[in-house]
């Protein structure tokens, strides 16, 4: 009789066993195809990360000339490496944490989509101000060029005006004369040289008693007839020069024939001489002249 109990109740026994047995591997292969499941998509979520981070270094480029963004983006790529090394260290079984660390990549991409935004349209008003700054330096270029033409046409105007405001001698002769007032020709005879010269018409040329300045250079170079230089002086172009022979004459616009004396009082040599003219601060003339005998 209690064969026939324990017969039964071992068969029930071991098919339980059985039965828990089956359960077991078949959750433990579960589980170990969830924990693998879970490593993949963790080594994938790794991947996203470093994919993110090296966005954001694509982004950091010196074309950015915004300090605040470029600050904001040093801070969320740091934010990056931080979560991808807290992700790394991380079990692939803390699901929990997992799951939050990916919905930290869906917001720090989100943040990125807006730098990335503000980066593009920082890029277009660069470009948009290069272009302007481009053009604006092309018009003031042009702007500088017809000023400099303007201005060189009002000093070339100014020269035209001032030459034509110039008194100009229209004839000039020498006169060597000797003790008697007489023409002569010899050297050794001239005591002194009459210079006769015509102030030609001007009508733009102001009226009034001017002042005529003559330096006769002999052929050495050399100024002659300076006895006292200090009381021989004369502006010309911001400084003081000497002169030989000077004149007053009252001039109205009209040609004037006026007449200058060199009393002769040193030896003379042959060669050509130079007869300088100089009115109103300017040379107005220059006429070379033998004594040959």
């Amino acid at each position: 009789m209690k064969k026939k109990v324990i017969i039964p109740i071992l068969i029930i026994l071991l098919a339980v066993i059985g039965v828990l047995t089956y359960l077991f591997f078949a959750q433990k292969q579960e589980m170990t195809e969830m924990v693998e499941q879970m490593e993949f998509e963790k080594s994938e979520l790794e991947d996203e990360y470093e994919d993110l981070a090296m966005q954001f270094d694509g982004y950091r480029t010196p074309d950015i000339h915004n300090d605040s963004l470029t600050q904001l983006l040093n801070q969320e790529q740091q934010r990056v490496r931080d979560l991808l090394e807290e992700l790394r260290i991380t079990k692939a079984t803390n699901a929990r944490r997992i799951a939050e660390l990916k919905k930290e990549l869906a917001t720090v991409r989100q943040v990125m989509v807006s730098y990335v935004h503000q980066i593009d349209s920082l890029n277009q008003t660069n470009k948009r101000l290069t272009a302007e700054n481009k053009q604006v330096r092309e018009q003031y270029a042009v702007v500088q060029q017809q000023a400099e033409e303007l201005q060189q046409q009002n000093t070339h105007l100014t020269e035209k005006v001032t030459r034509a405001s110039m008194l100009e001698i229209t004839a000039f002769s020498v006169t060597p004369l000797n003790k008697r007032d007489r023409k002569t020709t010899n050297l050794n005879h001239m005591q002194k040289i009459q210079f006769d010269f015509t102030i030609g018409k001007n009508v733009t040329c102001e009226r009034g008693i001017k002042q005529v300045y003559m330096r006769i250079v002999r052929p050495d170079g050399e100024l002659i007839n300076l006895p006292d230089p200090a009381s021989r002086m004369f502006a010309f172009e911001n400084s003081e020069i000497e002169y030989s022979l000077t004149k007053e004459f009252e001039y109205g616009g009209e040609a004037v024939s006026e007449t200058l004396y060199w009393n002769v009082g040193e030896i003379l040599y042959k060669g050509t001489y130079n007869a300088d003219f100089f009115i109103d601060g300017a040379l107005i003339a220059s006429f070379p002249f033998e004594l040959k005998h």
